[in-house]
Protein backbone atom coordinates (compact mmCIF):
# COMPACT_ATOMS: atom_id res chain seq x y z
CA UNK A 1 0.00 0.00 0.00
CA UNK A 2 1.55 3.30 -1.12
CA UNK A 3 0.20 5.87 1.35
CA UNK A 4 0.66 9.49 0.38
CA UNK A 5 -0.86 12.86 1.22
CA UNK A 6 -2.09 15.79 -0.84
CA UNK A 7 -3.30 19.25 0.18
CA UNK A 8 -5.81 21.32 -1.79
CA UNK A 9 -7.34 24.73 -1.11
CA UNK A 10 -10.47 25.64 -3.02
CA UNK A 11 -12.59 27.94 -0.93
CA UNK A 12 -14.42 26.90 2.20
CA UNK A 13 -13.06 23.57 3.37
CA UNK A 14 -16.59 22.40 4.22
CA UNK A 15 -17.12 21.80 0.49
CA UNK A 16 -13.77 20.26 -0.32
CA UNK A 17 -14.07 17.15 1.88
CA UNK A 18 -16.92 15.19 0.29
CA UNK A 19 -15.57 15.04 -3.29
CA UNK A 20 -12.28 13.54 -2.14
CA UNK A 21 -13.68 11.43 0.68
CA UNK A 22 -15.98 9.54 -1.68
CA UNK A 23 -13.16 8.33 -3.96
CA UNK A 24 -11.87 4.77 -3.66
CA UNK A 25 -8.36 4.70 -2.20
CA UNK A 26 -8.90 7.65 0.15
CA UNK A 27 -8.33 6.73 3.79
CA UNK A 28 -8.88 10.13 5.40
CA UNK A 29 -9.68 13.77 4.61
CA UNK A 30 -9.19 16.54 7.19
CA UNK A 31 -10.17 20.19 7.04
CA UNK A 32 -7.53 22.64 8.18
CA UNK A 33 -5.35 25.64 7.58
CA UNK A 34 -2.04 26.03 5.77
CA UNK A 35 0.22 28.51 4.02
CA UNK A 36 0.28 31.15 6.75
CA UNK A 37 2.54 32.44 9.49
CA UNK A 38 0.58 31.74 12.71
CA UNK A 39 0.97 28.48 14.66
CA UNK A 40 -2.21 26.69 15.73
CA UNK A 41 -4.58 29.14 14.02
CA UNK A 42 -8.27 29.19 14.87
CA UNK A 43 -11.16 29.46 12.46
CA UNK A 44 -11.93 32.96 13.72
CA UNK A 45 -8.33 34.11 13.19
CA UNK A 46 -8.20 32.69 9.65
CA UNK A 47 -11.63 34.12 8.80
CA UNK A 48 -10.46 37.54 10.05
CA UNK A 49 -7.45 37.42 7.67
CA UNK A 50 -4.94 37.63 10.54
CA UNK A 51 -2.88 34.52 9.83
CA UNK A 52 -2.00 34.34 6.14
CA UNK A 53 -3.52 30.84 6.15
CA UNK A 54 -5.82 29.36 3.55
CA UNK A 55 -8.63 26.94 4.35
CA UNK A 56 -7.64 23.60 2.83
CA UNK A 57 -8.09 19.86 2.99
CA UNK A 58 -5.43 17.24 3.53
CA UNK A 59 -6.11 13.98 1.75
CA UNK A 60 -4.50 10.64 2.68
CA UNK A 61 -4.58 8.29 -0.30
CA UNK A 62 -3.33 4.96 -1.57
CA UNK A 63 -1.45 5.74 -4.78
CA UNK A 64 -1.97 2.15 -5.92
CA UNK A 65 -5.75 2.78 -6.01
CA UNK A 66 -6.07 6.49 -6.84
CA UNK A 67 -3.21 8.52 -8.29
CA UNK A 68 -2.20 12.06 -7.43
CA UNK A 69 -3.14 12.99 -11.01
CA UNK A 70 -6.65 11.64 -10.35
CA UNK A 71 -6.86 13.90 -7.28
CA UNK A 72 -5.67 16.96 -9.22
CA UNK A 73 -8.22 16.23 -11.96
CA UNK A 74 -10.96 16.06 -9.34
CA UNK A 75 -9.69 19.29 -7.78
CA UNK A 76 -10.25 21.21 -11.04
CA UNK A 77 -13.88 20.06 -10.98
CA UNK A 78 -14.30 21.15 -7.35
CA UNK A 79 -12.65 24.59 -7.25
CA UNK A 80 -12.93 27.41 -9.79
CA UNK A 81 -9.37 27.87 -11.12
CA UNK A 82 -10.19 31.29 -12.60
CA UNK A 83 -11.04 33.07 -9.33
CA UNK A 84 -7.99 34.16 -7.32
CA UNK A 85 -9.98 36.19 -4.79
CA UNK A 86 -12.02 33.38 -3.29
CA UNK A 87 -14.40 30.67 -4.35
CA UNK A 88 -18.07 31.01 -5.15
CA UNK A 89 -19.79 32.84 -2.27
CA UNK A 90 -16.63 32.77 -0.12
CA UNK A 91 -14.41 35.81 -0.68
CA UNK A 92 -10.93 36.66 0.53
CA UNK A 93 -7.37 35.36 0.46
CA UNK A 94 -8.19 32.65 3.00
CA UNK A 95 -10.37 31.07 0.28
CA UNK A 96 -7.87 31.32 -2.58
CA UNK A 97 -7.34 28.30 -4.85
CA UNK A 98 -3.99 26.57 -4.23
CA UNK A 99 -2.53 23.15 -4.87
CA UNK A 100 0.02 22.61 -2.11
CA UNK A 101 2.65 20.10 -3.27
CA UNK A 102 4.93 18.04 -1.06
CA UNK A 103 7.32 16.59 -3.65
CA UNK A 104 8.94 17.30 -7.02
CA UNK A 105 6.67 14.64 -8.53
CA UNK A 106 3.51 16.29 -7.21
CA UNK A 107 4.72 19.69 -8.46
CA UNK A 108 5.38 18.25 -11.93
CA UNK A 109 1.96 16.58 -12.11
CA UNK A 110 0.15 19.70 -10.84
CA UNK A 111 2.00 22.02 -13.28
CA UNK A 112 1.35 19.72 -16.25
CA UNK A 113 -2.30 19.44 -15.31
CA UNK A 114 -2.63 23.22 -14.94
CA UNK A 115 -1.01 23.74 -18.35
CA UNK A 116 -3.33 21.19 -19.95
CA UNK A 117 -6.36 22.84 -18.36
CA UNK A 118 -5.26 26.26 -19.68
CA UNK A 119 -4.70 24.81 -23.16
CA UNK A 120 -8.15 23.18 -23.15
CA UNK A 121 -9.91 26.57 -23.29
CA UNK A 122 -12.72 25.15 -21.14
CA UNK A 123 -12.82 28.54 -19.38
CA UNK A 124 -12.59 30.57 -22.58
CA UNK A 125 -10.19 33.49 -22.26
CA UNK A 126 -10.15 33.40 -18.45
CA UNK A 127 -6.66 32.57 -17.17
CA UNK A 128 -6.03 29.70 -14.77
CA UNK A 129 -4.94 31.54 -11.60
CA UNK A 130 -4.71 28.64 -9.15
CA UNK A 131 -1.31 28.74 -7.45
CA UNK A 132 0.93 25.73 -7.01
CA UNK A 133 2.95 26.14 -3.81
CA UNK A 134 5.21 24.00 -1.65
CA UNK A 135 3.26 22.59 1.28
CA UNK A 136 4.12 23.54 4.82
CA UNK A 137 2.58 22.75 8.17
CA UNK A 138 -1.07 21.74 7.97
CA UNK A 139 -3.07 22.66 11.05
CA UNK A 140 -6.26 20.67 11.67
CA UNK A 141 -9.40 22.78 11.93
CA UNK A 142 -11.63 22.53 14.96
CA UNK A 143 -13.85 19.42 15.29
CA UNK A 144 -17.03 21.25 14.27
CA UNK A 145 -15.48 21.82 10.81
CA UNK A 146 -14.58 18.17 10.18
CA UNK A 147 -16.94 16.24 7.87
CA UNK A 148 -19.32 19.22 7.84
CA UNK A 149 -21.32 17.72 4.98
CA UNK A 150 -22.35 14.80 7.20
CA UNK A 151 -23.15 16.87 10.28
CA UNK A 152 -25.09 19.72 8.66
CA UNK A 153 -26.82 18.16 5.66
CA UNK A 154 -29.34 20.94 4.97
CA UNK A 155 -26.89 23.83 5.37
CA UNK A 156 -24.32 22.01 3.27
CA UNK A 157 -26.83 21.35 0.46
CA UNK A 158 -27.98 24.97 0.42
CA UNK A 159 -24.48 26.45 0.54
CA UNK A 160 -23.02 24.23 -2.19
CA UNK A 161 -25.53 25.21 -4.88
CA UNK A 162 -23.03 27.56 -6.55
CA UNK A 163 -20.45 24.76 -6.71
CA UNK A 164 -23.01 22.40 -8.19
CA UNK A 165 -23.87 25.01 -10.85
CA UNK A 166 -20.14 25.37 -11.64
CA UNK A 167 -19.74 21.58 -11.99
CA UNK A 168 -22.76 21.40 -14.29
CA UNK A 169 -21.69 24.35 -16.47
CA UNK A 170 -18.02 23.52 -16.96
CA UNK A 171 -17.78 19.79 -16.34
CA UNK A 172 -21.24 18.45 -17.17
CA UNK A 173 -21.58 17.01 -13.69
CA UNK A 174 -25.08 17.08 -12.24
CA UNK A 175 -25.34 16.43 -8.51
CA UNK A 176 -28.54 15.55 -6.74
Amino acid sequence: MAKETAIFAGGCFWFMVEPFETLPGISKVRSGYTGGFVDNPTYEQVKAHKTGHTEAVKVWFDNDVVTYKNLVDLYWQTADPTDAMGQFQDRGDNYRPVIFVNSEEQAKIAEQSKEALAASSIFGDDPIVTKIEKSGVFWDAEDEHQQFYKKHVETYAEEKQARDAYKAEYWGINKK
